[in-house]
């Protein structure tokens, strides 16, 4: 009894093995490129890229402040060439982040990084991490996209540009190595 249980396990090993490598030569040759762009979020003003949909009850919220802990907000934030606002722009990364550190500014972020130009257009890189966007240089984690970077993973080395509380405004500096097929 206990060889047809380990002959049954080998075959189910040695089929999962076989349709892991072909799913693989499906998907072609894996690819590493790297991408560099900014990410302009503007929190406050007549034409905010990212607005607060939840707070947490009896939040009271002075103007041009950033979000207390629990405080979720939606973002449509342009992806440019330059760190210029109006540099060309090549995508937006839509989705949300989560004011979630009590003690320091610490936010979870969830975007897609939906490109709009170039040979990446129509394409995306899924971004799911913790932020620590007080930091002036971090690491996030890719965890997914489609088109050209299907199944990516990799990392963004993420670099403040420019930040200005008052105004709400701040801009950040993307170096994103992500593995693809």
């Amino acid at each position: 009894m206990e060889r047809r249980s380990m002959y049954g396990n080998l075959i189910v090993l040695i089929t999962i093995t076989f349709v892991s490598h072909a799913c693989h030569a499906y998907l072609g040759k894996e690819k590493v490129t790297k991408l560099h762009f900014f990410f302009h979020d503007i929190i406050s003003g007549d034409h905010p890229t990212a607005v607060p949909v939840a707070y947490p009850k009896g939040t009271v919220i002075k103007p041009g402040s950033p979000g207390p802990f629990g405080a979720v907000y939606v973002v449509d934030d342009r992806l440019t060439e330059g760190p210029d606002l109006n540099s060309k722009v090549i995508g937006h990364a839509q989705g949300l982040y989560v004011f979630a550190g009590q003690k320091e500014l610490v936010l979870v972020v969830a975007y897609d990084f939906g490109f709009t130009s170039g040979e990446f257009n129509g394409s995306s890189i899924s971004l799911f991490s913790r932020n620590t966007v007080l930091e002036s240089e971090r690491e996030v984690a890719i965890v997914g996209g489609r088109g050209k970077f299907r199944m990516a993973r990799g990392f963004a080395k993420l670099k403040k540009y420019f930040a200005n509380v008052t105004s709400g405004y701040g801009v950040v500096e993307y170096h994103i190595t992500v593995f693809h097929y």
